[in-house]
């Protein structure tokens, strides 16, 4: 998946970000806005990771998006 398809639907994709990483919460991912940076950050703050291992989270999560994560539910 692209980055820039997941930052410009930051606002329905954080239900998905939020089963990925329970400790982060609703004010951070509103201050991430679907910014990969700001993201790897707050893992790192929250989860006591280094910067690679945020980033090597990230990338494993934005790898498993799939289309059906941007359809609508009925």
């Amino acid at each position: 998946m692209n980055w820039d398809r997941i930052e410009g639907n930051w606002k329905q994709l954080t239900g998905r970000a939020t089963e990925q990483w329970g400790k982060l919460s609703n004010d951070d991912f509103d201050v991430v806005a679907g910014r990969r940076d700001i993201l790897a950050g707050k893992i790192q703050e929250r989860y006591g990771v280094a910067k690679d291992e945020a980033e090597k989270q990230i990338s494993a999560w934005e790898r498993s998006a799939t289309d059906d994560w941007f359809t609508p539910s009925k």
